[in-house]
């Protein structure tokens, strides 16, 4: 067996979006992840992804013929200037306005996030929690 090597967060092994149109997915997600510093991982010609993120049309042997519902997904962002050009990437894709970047004091002080309505309706969200230090960039797992 070929040894795997993958960087991971903290929760999330993998999400799977299944979505009406992928052409349009891939559009929109490949737009915001180009800011958000993630590349994209592999693509097929029903799928596609990026770290912990699978997406796919729902005929793909994974989806088993069922798009999923509505979901709100929030990505790291390294600082407010990467939230606000992750929003106007969004906007730019094909994402729809659903929160302008601002602080939202209402989830913690020097909550700074943006929201927007991927092709599917999912709402995508970008935000900063604030300086902070981490210990890596990501957990190195090898297999």
């Amino acid at each position: 067996m070929e040894t795997q090597e993958l960087h991971r967060g903290r929760l999330i092994d993998h999400l799977q979006l299944v979505v009406r149109d992928l052409a349009a997915s891939k559009t929109f997600y490949t737009a915001i992840f180009d800011v958000l510093k993630v590349p994209l991982g592999g693509e097929g010609d029903d799928y596609f992804w990026a770290d912990e993120l699978f997406i796919s049309t729902k005929t793909s042997d994974a989806a088993q013929g069922e798009l999923t519902g509505r979901h709100h997904l929030a990505f790291q962002a390294a600082d407010r200037a990467m939230v606000d050009a992750f929003y106007a990437a969004a906007l730019t894709a094909g994402g729809k306005d659903n929160g302008a970047p601002g602080e939202r004091a209402v989830y913690h002080p020097g909550y700074y996030g943006a929201f927007v309505l991927d092709p599917d309706g999912n709402n995508i969200e970008a935000v900063f929690h604030g300086a902070a230090k981490r210990s890596a960039p990501s957990v190195k797992v090898t297999f």
